[in-house]
């Protein structure tokens, strides 16, 4: 029962969330891009709603990682190290920069969704535009996520930030 109050205790920290969450946006959208690409070869419709659903939850979980990410930022940045501290502040200043690429994702793979019943002819693409913003969104969160990495993880550092971004308070 200690095993399950201490998983429950962690949960109220929102660095212990947002490291639970965060990988969400990246292998989500992976697993979406996959389901999309297999879909349109099968040029299966039911395999694309999937698909888009699989995308756009994806797409959306970039919220609570982000806000658990803000919620913690704090903390994480007063028991860093000068060159972690870089480093979150380059990973929240990525965040805020590209998070708008998955809301922008999200949009058009509901679009994709919807549109076609009453337009058949933009199914097609709606589907490749929704594959070109979930590739971009991957894209973006792979490079969010590679700051993130080396705020808590030494040994993936090679130095400080080449961009170093000014602290926010």
């Amino acid at each position: 029962m200690t095993e399950l109050h201490d998983f429950l205790q962690q949960l109220r920290q929102p660095e212990y969330v947002h490291v639970l969450l965060n990988p969400i946006p990246v292998y989500a959208m992976a697993s979406g891009i996959l389901a999309l690409v297999v879909a349109l070869i099968l040029r299966s419709r039911p395999a694309q709603v999937t698909a888009f659903v699989v995308v756009i939850f994806a797409a959306l979980s970039v919220w609570p990682v982000g806000e658990f990410g803000e919620r913690a930022s704090d903390r994480v940045y007063s028991m860093s190290n000068k060159e972690a501290q870089q480093w979150l502040d380059v990973h929240m200043h990525r965040a805020d920069l590209g998070e708008w690429v998955f809301y922008v994702t999200a949009a058009i793979a509901a679009a994709a969704l919807v549109v076609p019943r009453f337009r058949p002819r933009t199914q097609l693409p709606l589907a490749l535009a929704t594959l070109v913003f979930a590739l971009a969104s991957l894209g973006v969160g792979g490079w969010i996520s590679q700051a993130g990495g080396k705020v808590r993880h030494s040994e993936f550092r090679d130095g400080p930030p080449p961009n170093p971004v000014p602290h926010e308070e």
